[in-house]
């Protein structure tokens, strides 16, 4: 598991880019109050996810409004028809940690 960032820095509903090596990650805050790490790019355009906005438990891309489940990184939304990996997610004493290892 790599420390990502404290829960303190992602407030409920909000998402932040983190860079993991060659891989962007986006991590949530989801409204759930749960924590969830998605690949930060759209399965459709290429565009950053953690620039989209949080609804519920899915994440809205920006540009054309593809939704991707944070639980499954199933779309839920057109025009995007395939999914994005999803990260586990552990959180401990106030810091969150993602296993970039293991894809959902």
């Amino acid at each position: 598991m790599i420390r990502i960032c404290s829960t303190e820095e992602v407030p409920k509903g909000s998402v932040v880019s983190a860079a993991l090596g060659d891989l962007q990650v986006a991590m949530v805050h989801a409204e759930d109050d749960q924590f969830y790490a998605i690949f930060d790019e759209c399965s459709h355009a290429a565009i950053p996810l953690s620039e989209g906005e949080v609804e519920g438990c899915t994440l809205e891309c920006w540009l054309h409004g593809s939704r991707f489940d944070l639980r499954t990184g199933e779309p839920t939304g057109l025009p995007a028809t395939e999914s994005v990996p999803v990260y586990p997610v552990e959180v401990h004493d106030g810091a969150v940690y993602v296993d970039i290892g293991e894809v959902k």
